[in-house]
């Protein structure tokens, strides 16, 4: 049995500098809906499933201005649009990837983002770099809920203890660990403590299919 069986990507923040583009999506839009929202603001939701931020969005804006199902379209669309004209791959992330696909070890995409974010994203990537795909809208519990990593190992046929999570926010890290996965914390906005079967690094660049081996032996 090989002792690295998967290795599970997080998407915003992680693979593509998408945090940012979320940022200042939110503060521009809510402005316009009456409300301030700031960059601290943002930094609370990161890795949360879209449902849950729209919950929060909701309590600050004025009663009546916004339905929560149109604001979480506008918010949405507004991401996307951004995504599509451009993205900023994190340093190091497209290099890993590269090289785990050349040692035939399964990768697979595990994001709070719906399937046309997602979507937009791989429009940028070269097409099979990964295995399997779990969006927020294909999962019943989203983030910090084991459910979408549990069901992208279950896709691949691969056990859980035997997969790397590669996550940069702390709803996403304790996701991994409820899974019984071996965490890589890259944490670019918060920061995230270090823990049992966990390892928190500054960047992806140094990390190389063979360091990821290592941290299950």
């Amino acid at each position: 049995m090989p002792a690295l069986q998967a290795v599970l990507w997080d998407m915003d923040g992680t693979l593509v500098d998408s945090e940012k583009v979320w940022a200042e999506v939110q503060i521009e839009l809510l402005a316009k809906l009456g409300t301030t929202w700031t960059l601290e603001d943002c930094m609370t939701l990161i890795g949360s499933d879209l449902r849950d931020a729209v919950k929060v969005w909701m309590a600050r804006i004025p009663d009546g201005v916004i339905t929560g199902e149109e604001l979480a379209e506008r918010m949405f669309t507004e991401v996307v649009e951004a995504l599509r004209r451009e993205v900023t791959f994190q340093p190091g992330a497209l290099e890993l990837l590269r090289a785990l696909r050349k040692e035939d070890v399964p990768c697979g995409l595990v994001s709070a983002s719906y399937r046309s974010m997602i979507d937009a994203v791989l429009g940028h990537l070269p097409p099979d770099l990964f295995d399997v795909i779990v969006a927020g809208d294909e999962v019943t519990l989203g983030k910090p809920n084991p459910e979408p990593y549990l069901t992208a190992a279950e896709r691949l046929g691969v056990d859980p203890a035997y997969c790397v999570v590669i996550e940069d926010s702390l709803t996403g890290t304790q996701a991994g660990t409820a899974a019984g996965m071996y965490v890589v914390a890259v944490p670019q906005w918060i920061s995230i403590p270090d823990a049992p079967r966990r390892l928190v690094v500054t960047s992806l660049e140094p990390l190389t299919p063979e360091s990821l081996r290592a941290l299950l032996r």
